[in-house]
């Protein structure tokens, strides 16, 4: 049975929050903040995107384990795989090592493969590799993306029998492509393990271009916006990890970091507020 939190939850922060931020100086930041871990861009989301390379063994690699240890701070996931006809699981092997070398515990993929056994038996085979270095598979709805539902990430995380893969809930990608929170309540918890916050605007971008455009670069911080996040909340499983995802434009990277975690704080101690008033 779902138990709605009557606490705030610990707030983490994704690496596309702050992209331009390369990943020693994004945990160092993370940290002052008060963030309780981080996302990291390892992988590019789509051909030029921007992401990162930390490879075991290195100098970087020790510095970001050493930042981890003194901050308490931990990375929780890394991404972004898109899986589609052209992946080749082979090449994925550097991004398992160092996601493993830093402690991160999920993997974020999207889906793209218009041959839906194709990607079903792919993210089966990703969700294998990646418990052989401790982590799981989260699968990202996407309006753009073949994976564009709700309904149709259920399909592939059930029909790939994986117990390490589940679906990421996304507050702006529910939204936009048509779902709305009561849905989660049609999803084994099980299958939920993460969520990223954000706001936006009630509308739907009339195209998919300037959809594409929103989701990258025209989010709201929690709270400045009509996505129904207090109903999200309730509907996730109670021990769904939280993070922020809401593109930096043009802000010191620092300041925008601050101004959305007082944001999401907000957010969630008005929601636990309402739920402790109700439950009184």
């Amino acid at each position: 049975m779902h138990i709605e939190r009557t606490a705030p939850p610990p707030i983490g922060i994704a690496h596309l929050t702050a992209i331009n931020v390369a990943p020693l100086a994004f945990v160092e930041m993370a940290a002052a903040v008060g963030y309780a871990h981080v996302g990291l861009r390892l992988h590019p989301a789509f051909a030029g995107s921007p992401f990162y390379k930390i490879p075991v063994g290195t100098s970087l690699m020790r510095s970001i384990r050493s930042r981890l240890a003194e901050t308490g701070l931990r990375v929780y996931d890394v991404e972004l795989i898109t899986i589609d006809a052209d992946l080749d699981l082979e090449t994925l092997k550097p991004v398992l090592e160092t996601a493993a070398e830093l402690g991160a515990q999920r993997l974020s993929v999207c889906g793209d493969d218009p041959d839906r056994g194709r990607m079903v038996a792919t993210f089966a085979r990703l969700c294998e590799l990646a418990a052989d270095h401790g982590m799981g598979v989260d699968l990202e709805m996407m309006p753009w993306r073949r994976v564009d539902t709700l309904e149709a990430a259920q399909h592939v995380v059930e029909a790939a029998q994986q117990a390490n893969g589940a679906i990421l809930i996304d507050a702006l990608h529910l939204s936009r492509s048509g779902g709305a929170p009561a849905d989660l309540g049609l999803i084994e918890p099980s299958c939920i393990r993460s969520a990223h916050l954000c706001d936006a605007a009630a509308n739907r971008p009339a195209t998919m271009e300037a959809l594409i455009q929103e989701a990258r670069g025209g989010r709201l911080i929690p709270g400045n916006g009509d996505l129904p996040l207090h109903r999200l909340l309730a509907g996730l499983p109670d021990c769904t990890t939280l993070t922020v995802e809401v593109p930096n434009i043009g802000l010191v990277p620092e300041a925008h970091a601050w101004r959305v975690f007082q944001a999401a704080k907000r957010v969630l101690a008005a929601y636990a507020e309402r739920v402790s008033s109700r439950a009184a």
